[in-house]
């Protein structure tokens, strides 16, 4: 048995294709009978676009943020009133980013200061894991790899249940051109994570 799917290729990846990737994905969602949207969101805006195009459809919105932290010691992207807007349309998730966040990120990133010849060498500047996964991803698209790693960071929260489609959307460093049908599962049980079906994507 198979089935014939449409997937929309924008020509680039960027914020103009926000709505466009939101409608995609409510009608992807409403036609698969799936409840549950995901929205990558850091500053908001795309999480405010989407509990407006959502608005009425009857679909729960859960919306996911950077971890604090994330681009500078102590800052969460996320303005206070804005989330406050968005847990009126659905449920917000911060936690520690999945696949780009962690201690071991940090200890790769996070380069310390040359008070000894050997602290800067090799552990520092080799990727780990998840980084090597998150780049892998991002062969595809980068809003597939962040679909990817919103529905670990949803179902870490307890936000939606491991095991049932959702459909995730998430973008090129600002706004959303991508969404992915994807069966979520822990960061501890990744390997039970499978990205289903693409519904659209930059080229």
């Amino acid at each position: 048995m198979s089935t014939k799917r449409t997937i929309v290729y924008f020509e680039k990846g960027g914020k103009e294709h926000t709505d466009e990737a939101l409608r995609i994905a409510l009608e992807g969602a409403k036609e698969r009978s799936i409840d549950t949207v995901l929205v990558a969101t850091s500053t908001g805006y795309s999480g405010e676009r989407a509990a407006e195009i959502f608005r009425g459809s009857g679909i729960k919105l859960v919306f996911v943020t950077h971890q604090t932290g994330y681009r500078g010691r102590g800052v969460q992207t996320l303005p206070p009133e804005t989330r406050k807007r968005l847990e009126q349309a659905g449920r917000v998730v911060t936690c520690t980013d999945a696949l780009t966040g962690g201690v071991d990120v940090g200890m790769a990133r996070q380069v310390p200061e040359k008070t000894q010849p050997n602290e800067s060498m090799l552990p520092f500047i080799t990727p780990p894991f998840n980084t090597v996964i998150a780049n892998t991803l991002r062969l595809i698209a980068h809003g597939v790899k962040v679909g990817a790693e919103i529905a670990m960071m949803a179902t870490d929260c307890d936000a939606i249940p491991p095991g049932k489609p959702v459909v995730c959307l998430g973008g090129s460093h600002e706004g959303l051109d991508s969404a992915t049908v994807v069966l979520p599962a822990e960061t501890n049980r990744m390997r039970s994570l499978k990205i289903q079906e693409i519904l659209c994507k930059p080229i």
